[in-house]
């Protein structure tokens, strides 16, 4: 399933994503043209694209199936005027079911909803004080129901894992992605401050390292309208663990980064960490 070789130029899409459908589409619209037009053939925007509302009881009566969200439906018409792929890192949406799902949506160039994936992992933490004040508690199972199988689409461009956020956690995943054909592994998030100023950058660095992938990560930044804060810093990480191109900040905004595809294969080459893995037993 690997895609072919090459450059590459991806957009990674830095939003402060509002409280309501019509206002996150307002805002995420025009930096995803703005990608388009410096060049991305294939654009990421973060977790949480079309809604951030951390009130249940406000946020699970918006949500709709995802064809019918209207921040989805307004990135497909994006990416069929400008013949582009965009990923939706994920929106917030009803499953067939009726529950909800945090789930990424892969549009093709005639708007087409190629691939999805069901955030896997939930994040339920409670994170430790920090200056006095008591650590932030999220229990994201709460109002998600976790996916259940693992996705690499492959496109003309290049075969792409898909994760989200706390996914990047959980090596297993990223090997998994990789062993399947994945050479760019996206990572869309909109991960708290207290975790994103400790582990942001060191773990997106390690699953491109162990994987031999590039990895890039679209992230929410800033204070929200639902008084969440968010970490932002939007990177872009070859498989070699370099850093590519990243925002110093957590400002909406556009990281442009362009992908040399063939490294991916020469760095897998290198140190062959995918074919050398054993299986064991114990301890």
């Amino acid at each position: 399933m690997s895609g072919p070789g090459g450059a590459l130029r991806v957009g990674l899409i830095q939003t402060r994503t509002p409280a309501t459908h019509a206002a996150a589409l307002a805002h995420v619209a025009p930096l995803v043209r703005e990608a388009i037009a410096q060049g991305a053939r294939f654009v990421l925007t973060p977790e949480c694209t079309n809604v951030l509302q951390k009130d249940r009881a406000k946020l699970l009566p918006t949500l709709t199936a995802l064809e019918d969200d209207p921040v989805v439906e307004g990135l497909r018409a994006i990416a069929a005027e400008t013949g582009t792929w965009i990923d939706v890192g994920s929106a917030l949406v009803l499953r067939e079911d009726g529950k909800a799902a945090n789930r990424q949506a892969v549009i093709d160039p005639t708007g087409a909803i190629v691939a999805t994936y069901d955030k896997l992992h939930m994040f339920d933490v409670q994170l430790p004080p920090k200056d006095g004040k008591a650590g932030e508690t999220a229990k994201e199972s709460a109002t998600y129901t976790p996916g259940e199988r693992a996705v690499v689409v492959d496109t003309p461009l290049a075969a792409f894992g898909l994760t989200i956020c706390y996914d990047m956690r959980f090596p297993a995943l990223h090997r998994a992605l990789a062993l399947a054909g994945a050479k760019v592994i996206t990572a869309p998030a909109a991960f708290t401050r207290p975790t994103g100023e400790a582990h942001w950058e060191v773990l997106l660095r390690a699953r491109a390292i162990e994987t031999g992938s590039f990895v890039i990560a679209a992230a929410q930044g800033g204070f929200h309208e639902d008084g969440r804060g968010t970490w932002g810093r939007s990177i872009a990480v070859g498989p070699w663990g370099e850093v590519i191109g990243k925002l110093d900040h957590d400002e909406p905004g556009v990281l442009i980064a362009d992908l040399d595809l063939d490294a991916a294969d020469n760095a897998r080459a290198a140190i062959p960490v995918l074919a050398n893995a054993r299986e064991f037993t114990g301890p």
